[in-house]
């Protein structure tokens, strides 16, 4: 069984693994656990997701006012498209959530950080195009 937030009203579910690619929906709300797009998350939300779900999650460090942050933002979109449901992406708009970014030690955006189980197990900063996201993701599970 895996253990997965839900991005609507952030129940945790229980799935088994052999269901993830089976369109699995919410015990408490009933809707996708999986929609094929990035999830944006307050603080309160993040530390939901990092400290409740199991999937890996790849996390969006991001600002409105940056511009390879909105150009980014379509291949990050077509990333969760092609990495769901082994992955779930995650936004997190910096400059709303700067404790968070302060936390994590974000320098320079955009930045993308993987994590695992809670722990950060990968991190690159800069955009790249939705191939460089899923080969960069990929490699580093």
């Amino acid at each position: 069984m895996t253990h997965i937030v839900c991005p609507h009203c952030q129940g945790v579910n229980r799935v088994p693994e052999r269901r993830l690619a089976e369109e699995p929906k919410c015990g408490k709300c009933r809707r996708p656990l999986f929609n094929a797009t990035p999830i944006a998350l307050n603080g309160a939300g993040f530390e939901r997701f990092i400290t409740r779900s199991e999937l890996p999650l790849l996390v969006d460090f991001w600002a409105p006012w940056c511009g390879p942050c909105r150009m980014m933002a379509p291949a990050f979109e077509q990333a969760a498209r092609r990495l769901e449901p082994r992955v779930q992406l995650i936004k997190l708009n910096t400059e709303e959530e700067q404790a968070v970014a302060a936390r994590y030690g974000i320098r320079s955006i955009p930045t993308l950080i993987l994590f695992r189980g809670g722990a950060e197990i990968a991190r690159v900063s800069g955009a790249m195009d939705a191939a460089g996201l899923v080969a960069w993701t990929t490699k580093q599970l």
